[in-house]
């Protein structure tokens, strides 16, 4: 397995209600994560300033089993299926570990 897998996830949002359910969302999928997952190492949600509408997401995980772990969760489930209330577009790169600092 390869060690320090991640990903970055940019979400755009329909409008500004959207972004509220959506900001939402993520609060309560992030206490499932905090609370479940010992493979998630990282797990930031974003907002860019001066685009209301743009959320970014920055993971990372111990490894690739950790990421197909964290995405077989049941909030991770839900919150991939509710998220389409809220967005018009995603945009996914993933991530191998090169070199750092951990």
């Amino acid at each position: 397995m390869t060690p320090g897998f991640g990903l970055v996830v940019r979400f755009t949002l329909r409008d500004a209600a959207a972004a509220a359910g959506f900001d939402e969302l993520v609060s309560q999928t992030l206490e499932e994560i905090r609370r479940h997952e010992v493979g998630t190492v990282v797990y930031i949600s974003h907002r860019v300033p001066d685009e209301p509408c743009l959320r970014i997401f920055y993971e990372l995980y111990e490894n690739r089993a950790a990421f197909d772990a964290h995405e077989r969760q049941p909030h991770v489930r839900h919150f991939l299926a509710e998220r389409e209330k809220y967005v018009s577009d995603v945009e996914v790169t993933f991530l191998e570990l090169a070199d750092g600092k951990r």
